[in-house]
């Protein structure tokens, strides 16, 4: 089916007349006729009964008609977005994100790109971080942020953006609040909460391990909601990323950060893009 087949069927459709449909078209009519005949052996069947001087939409015709205009429709919008793409009116910026980045480190820099380009169209995707480097790869994503991208690719280029380092928080019941300073051994029977999505859970896990705390038995979870709820009801204690000037964190009602004895965990968050891929 050819878009010129598509363009002369609904304007008969339209009309209900070959001659004034094809005037519409700027075509002779022949040319029309012979277009839709090829149409009507595409499709098996007759879309219209020629009845002169007019024509009637046959069933099937009428069953296509709303078919073949999404299509016309949707072919002018491509070539419409398409103009747009290439006169630099419509500009798109995919971005992957591991699933522990904050979003509010990349608005100033959106805002900043949004004063030049009027019409950008943000395009997240979320994922692990190694989901995150696959993106570029393939060429889903211009950008990637995240914490552990590691040299899977020769073609990846990467820099440091900044350093967070984490503490705990608790709720404000919590039998270590007021302690000037927690140690690792004050938290050897205390429950702890993880987020199975964060990229530094094992990393963390393994810390835990290395001090003979209960991560193995840890309350498990995939939702911030509900590290909220776990953590305003008691149910144990959670490490977290320091708030960075870049980051606003929010935490539940009634909780408190607890000060750590000692240095015990920092990431670094890097950026990444990788070349565009040939078509």
């Amino acid at each position: 089916m050819e878009m010129h087949q598509v363009r002369y069927f609904l304007a008969v459709a339209r009309t209900l007349n070959f001659t004034r449909a094809a005037e519409e078209c700027n075509v002779a009519q022949p040319t029309l006729t012979r277009a839709i005949r090829q149409l009507e052996e595409e499709f098996g069947g007759d879309l219209f009964r020629r009845e002169r001087p007019h024509a009637k939409l046959t069933d099937l015709g009428q069953r296509m008609v709303p078919l073949i205009q999404q299509c016309y429709d949707s072919a002018l919008g491509a070539r419409s977005l398409a103009s747009s793409i290439k006169s630099g009116e419509v500009a798109t910026l995919r971005v992957a994100l591991s699933e522990t980045v904050d979003l509010a480190i990349l608005i100033p820099y959106v805002d900043e790109l949004r004063k030049h380009h009027k019409h950008l169209e943000l395009k997240l995707l979320r994922g692990t971080a190694d989901d995150a480097a696959e993106c570029l790869k393939e060429g889903e994503a211009e950008l990637a942020i995240a914490s552990s991208l590691r040299d899977t690719w020769e073609r990846l280029d990467k820099w440091p953006l900044y350093t967070e380092s984490f503490e705990l928080i608790a709720n404000d019941r919590h039998r270590l609040v007021g302690h000037e300073v927690v140690a690792f051994e004050d938290l050897r029977d205390e429950p702890l909460l993880v987020r199975t999505y964060c990229e530094h859970a094992a990393p963390l896990a393994d810390l835990c391990r290395s001090h003979d705390l209960g991560i193995d038995h840890a309350h498990e979870l995939n939702s911030h909601s509900d590290l909220i709820v776990l953590l305003e009801r008691g149910f144990g204690i959670h490490s977290r990323r320091v708030a960075s000037p870049f980051l606003e964190i929010s935490c539940a009602r009634g909780s408190m950060v607890l000060t750590c004895g000692e240095p015990s965990f920092s990431t670094r968050w890097r950026a990444a893009n990788g070349p565009q891929l040939p078509p």
